[in-house]
């Protein structure tokens, strides 16, 4: 007879199984034949038409690679600089536009000049570096590929590395010019110096077989990469040796970087932050200076055959997936240089590169056994990595509610809309005191999928939670505020796709207010005392510093408005902690996963609305204020030491005071 029930429970769980696919199947034919209408609608339009016989015209008359199209590209750009300077000449009556600082990745030239002043070694501390010792005095050689470069680029590439304050290094140059003055001068600084050396090839292999040149040459310790018309600031490789001796078993360093313009300015500086593998897959964000210990770049194998134009984006994929420390340096040690011929100016100009970087991507996430596609992402040089689900885990949706049915049913009308079919609704009543309420949830509960549970103890944020977990069935956790509304139709599959992978403890989403612009985009911790949301108030459009709003990416923490993450992650950090009532209870969640060795992952291509604080009011009685004042107490004394050592996600020189990445001042 037992065996009889448990093949019937057994039966009637397949059927549901059965039922919930395809529900999930029809919703996404539902979604493609939506998508697919809109393509067409697109492609039926009087615009895309023309747009289409015009770009048909330019090819015919203007061929690709032919000196008519060089021309038309460069009349083009000079047609371009007119709206430019009648915007310059606005800005200096007017000031800019109210939200083009949203809009813009770049710090302020002026801004970014002020922080070179104060914060980079003036001449004295560049002295006092070149009489330091260190403990570890590792031989660092700097790999060059050197191919007709310009000889005013060439002089100021070689000149850089002559005068690092760092003494131990040899700077590796393999040449397959064609241009007669660039061996003249590669020929001078040899004799000039006996730390240069110089491998004249007798044809061009590429950047790939010209750099793996300019590696054996090497005898170093280390090799630091370095392209033949950028440079390093003079205090680079006494950075990167100190950051060697503090983890003597870091085996792949990388540093913050910025641009020289055509000018001769330095601008566009790019602070990263420490080691982001979901930030690598979405970009190349490590780029320069990368620096990898000798053993490992052999390992590896070099620069492979087939990544022209993204060879050292394959090569950290490759070094990441088996260096023993990656270390980020924080400091700006390498300046690229932006021309004609530059991706650092023209993102167009190699577009090859970017399709060698998705086949990097690609390729890596094949060599970990993740089943994975990648797209191009909203820009060049960006991807998107879509993770495939063979089966569709249970997830569990936990809202707290009291009343508010508004909101609630706007909330789960919203989420009905999903194309992931298989999850449960856990409603945790709390107080409610209106009829409507009740019987709202006595209609949801004709739903098989939906449950009501009641808490009849003083509210506590995180004690609710705790106790619907408890009673939660599924195998994912996902806690979401009553006051959300889902936007795409799949976001709870992309946040369920990142949360499933190896490593990943906690998932959240973008979440705007209600005038689309950005409530939420990962929490840094340590902002406004204790955290606060990054890119606050940004408009929706924006890409934000460094693309960072349009990219899948690791950081401290996020919201618990929308957090979604392993039931068993769950269990072995304990839960929430309940000492935190109502504030900081998401963050402290989140260092717990870090601290357990878990990621925390923010995602994109899950948007939601948040009427933030519509639930629960505002801080202004004496009494909620005092319990904001303890629970920010104990959350400084949990985690003092993370607050000390910062946010590893968010770089040390911006400033804590504000959510735009703006540089602090002294």
């Amino acid at each position: 007879m037992a065996d009889d029930a448990e093949t019937s429970r057994d039966l009637a769980a397949a059927r549901r199984r059965i039922e919930q696919l395809e529900t999930a199947l029809m919703r996404r034919t539902e979604l493609l034949e939506q998508k697919q209408a809109e393509l067409a609608a697109v492609r039926g339009s009087k615009a895309f038409k023309a747009a289409s016989f015009a770009n048909k015209l330019i090819d015919r008359l203007f061929p690709l690679h032919t000196r008519r199209r060089t021309l038309l590209k460069l009349t083009a750009r000079r047609l371009g600089a007119i709206p430019a300077a009648l915007l310059a000449r606005r800005r200096a009556a007017n000031g800019p536009p109210p939200d083009e600082r949203y809009l813009s990745e770049c710090t302020p030239p002026a801004e970014y000049r002020r922080w070179i002043s104060k914060h980079e070694p003036d001449a004295a501390a560049l002295t006092k570096q070149r009489g330091h010792r260190f403990g570890r005095s590792p031989k660092v050689s700097v790999v060059v590929p050197v191919y007709n470069p310009p000889a005013a680029f060439l002089d100021a590439m070689i000149a850089s590395v002559r005068e690092q304050t760092y003494g131990n290094w040899e700077l590796c140059l393999a040449d397959a010019s064609t241009a007669d003055h660039v061996r003249l001068l590669l020929e001078k600084a040899t004799a000039g110096d006996s730390r240069i050396k110089v491998s004249f090839l007798s044809e061009n292999r590429g950047i790939v077989g010209n750099s793996n040149a300019a590696a054996a040459l090497a005898t170093g310790d280390y090799l630091a990469l370095l392209d033949h018309d950028d440079t390093l600031a003079p205090f680079a490789l006494h950075e990167v040796v100190a950051a060697i001796n503090d983890a003597p078993d870091a085996d792949f360093l990388y540093s913050d970087e910025d641009k020289i313009d055509t000018h001769g300015d330095r601008v566009e500086p790019n602070f990263k932050p420490d080691w982001s593998p979901e930030t690598l897959r979405s970009r190349n964000y490590i780029c320069h200076l990368t620096t990898l210990k000798r053993t490992l770049f052999d390992a590896i194998g070099g620069f492979r055959p087939g990544f022209d134009g993204s060879q050292d984006y394959d090569l950290v994929l490759r070094a990441s997936e088996r260096a023993k420390r990656i270390v980020h340096v924080p400091h700006v040690l390498y300046h690229w240089r932006m021309h004609a011929q530059s991706t650092a100016l023209v993102k167009g100009s190699k577009n090859y590169a970017f399709e060698a970087g998705k086949k990097a991507v690609a390729e890596h996430l094949a060599r970990l056994g993740i089943d994975a596609t990648v797209h191009d992402g909203a820009v060049q040089g960006i991807y998107q990595v879509v993770y495939h689900l063979r089966t569709q885990p249970l997830v569990s949706i936990i809202i707290p509610n009291k009343d508010q049915v508004a909101l609630l049913s706007r909330c789960v009308d919203s989420l009905a809309k999903s194309s992931y079919a298989n999850y449960e609704l856990v409603i945790v009543e709390n107080g409610s005191a209106l009829p409507e309420t009740h019987a709202y949830y006595r209609e949801l509960q004709k739903q098989p999928h939906v449950r009501v549970v009641e808490w009849t103890k003083p509210f506590n944020y995180a004690a609710v939670n705790n106790f619907a977990a408890s009673q939660a069935k599924g195998d994912l956790l996902l806690f979401l505020n009553n006051d959300t509304e889902a936007i795409n139709p799949d976001w709870l599959e992309a946040m369920v796709t990142q949360a499933v992978q190896p490593g990943v403890g906690a998932v959240g989403a973008k979440l705007y207010y209600a005038d689309d612009t950005i409530q939420h985009a990962g929490i840094v911790v340590g902002m406004g005392g204790v955290a606060g949301h990054s890119h606050l108030f940004y408009p929706r459009q924006a890409a934000g510093y460094m693309q960072r709003l349009r990219i899948t990416q690791n950081v401290a923490a996020v919201t618990g408005a929308c957090l979604l993450m392993k039931r068993d992650v769950f269990a072995e950090v304990g839960g929430f902690d309940e000492g935190f009532v109502l504030a900081f209870n998401d963050v402290d969640l989140c260092l717990a996963v870090l601290k357990a060795g878990y990621r925390v992952v923010w995602t994109p291509d899950a948007e939601l609305y948040h009427l933030e604080s519509k639930t629960r009011g505002y801080e202004d009685t004496a009494e909620k204020q005092a319990r904001f004042k303890r629970e920010y107490d104990l959350f400084h004394l949990k985690w003092s030491a993370f607050l000390k050592a910062g946010d590893p996600y968010y770089s040390p020189h911006f400033r804590l005071d504000r959510p735009d990445f703006a540089l602090k001042a002294a």
